[in-house]
């Protein structure tokens, strides 16, 4: 495994893997690696005869500064972690990421219009930018992101359109602990009773798949009457969307895939979480 910290030298490197033609799987990851992250990589290697990992928490997509200071940052580990899957991993300053200013605007329409989009603003223009100019210097075959961050999935695939870039976006299933809580690099975060707590949220999910309705409105009220009886957890939103478009469904029959995307405080802890419904 190589540690890269330049754009320069991940040009080079990759340029001489491009010449003799080998395919390479990108995996952008902000850091703070988990099983999640591992398993992207997993199947990066699986796919890709070469492999890049990024690690860069991205100032552009954080619309709180609180957060990103609070982002856990464990660079050492991270590469213990990654050294049986990764070739090269890209772990650049914000000073070399951003030697050109971010002036890049993307357009994502309806996509950014609902859920994290007013929730963050901003956010997915961050990481447009970020995503956008790794895509520029690594021009990776296939990319990898896990479909915890569905909205994010389904807006990267838009991005791609946009770049006019042949690249194939790969989403992974949700990786989670025993208790059903969504693995997230923010999980460091949570004391022992608020994971614990937290945990009821993918239970809440998953028994609202139970529900003999379609009616979306009566779903989203029994997600939000559960959730709002424990303790700990506040919630943000919880909307149910047409799985390619994002946009809000009254009926379940209405898409040919429904998905339920949350985000809930535990603590000051901000969780996000999805299920399908079909």
């Amino acid at each position: 495994m190589v540690l890269i910290q330049t754009v320069e030298e991940l040009r080079d490197a990759l340029f001489r893997i491009k010449s003799v033609g080998k395919s390479i799987g990108l995996v952008p990851t902000m850091g703070a690696l988990h099983e999640g992250h591992l398993s992207l990589m997993r199947q990066a290697r699986k796919e890709n005869q070469v492999t890049v990992c990024s690690i860069f928490v991205n100032p552009t997509q954080f619309n709180n500064q609180e957060d990103l200071e609070k982002y856990p940052r464990t660079l050492d580990k991270d590469l213990e972690l990654v050294e049986p899957y990764i070739d090269f991993v890209f772990a650049p300053t914000a000073e070399e990421v951003y030697r050109e200013p971010a002036t890049e605007k993307y357009d994502f329409g309806a996509l950014e219009q609902v859920m994290e989009g007013p929730a963050r603003p901003g956010h997915f223009n961050g990481v447009g930018i970020i995503v956008g100019r790794l895509f520029k210097w690594i021009e990776p075959d296939k990319a990898y992101f896990g479909e915890k961050d569905y909205q994010q999935l389904i807006i990267i695939k838009n991005l791609v359109k946009q770049l006019n870039m042949d690249i194939q976006i790969v989403g992974c299933p949700i990786v989670r602990e025993a208790s059903g809580l969504a693995l997230s690099s923010r999980n460091q975060r949570l004391s022992e009773e608020e994971r614990q707590k937290a945990a009821n949220i993918y239970r809440i999910l998953k028994e609202s798949t139970l529900l003999a309705t379609p009616n979306t409105e009566e779903i989203k009220h029994f997600v939000e009457m559960e959730i709002n009886k424990i303790d700990i957890l506040r919630l943000e939103y919880y909307e149910i969307s047409d799985a390619e478009t994002l946009q809000p469904i009254r009926n379940l029959n209405e898409a040919k895939m429904a998905i339920g995307c949350i985000a809930v405080y535990a603590g000051d802890v901000r969780l996000i979480d999805n299920i399908r419904y079909k």
